[in-house]
């Protein structure tokens, strides 16, 4: 840890360009991926922007991990599959939920059936 504190640590971030604000009153933040979201409640969020970016630190003590019923794929992989078994993207989706994400059993069980 520095010596001087969060003054040392202002003149720090100031040299290297970095502006660092608390953000009030966040009452959540989710974190989604394909197959889960992530819900931190009552976190303390700051943000650090340097020029066009922006970095947020999300700290919390506790959080809540839940399993996506219906897993989000991604444009190219539904593409992929519907280019590879030539139907359509719906059913390509629909191959992908029921090989549960699983390009080439999804793409088997379109062209097997």
């Amino acid at each position: 840890m520095m010596r001087g504190g969060n003054r040392e640590m202002r003149r720090l971030l100031d040299k290297m360009g970095l502006e660092m604000k608390e953000i009030s009153n966040v009452q959540e933040v989710i974190i989604k991926t394909d197959k889960k979201e992530i819900i931190i409640t009552k976190p303390t969020v700051s943000e650090m922007k340097a020029k066009d970016n922006s970095i947020f630190q999300v700290i919390s003590d506790s959080y809540e991990e839940r399993e996506l019923e219906v897993p989000i794929f991604s444009q190219e992989d539904i593409m992929l599959v519907a280019q590879q078994a030539g139907v359509s993207q719906e059913a390509a989706n629909n191959a992908l939920i029921e090989a549960k994400g699983d390009l080439a059993r999804a793409i088997l069980l379109l062209t097997t059936k």
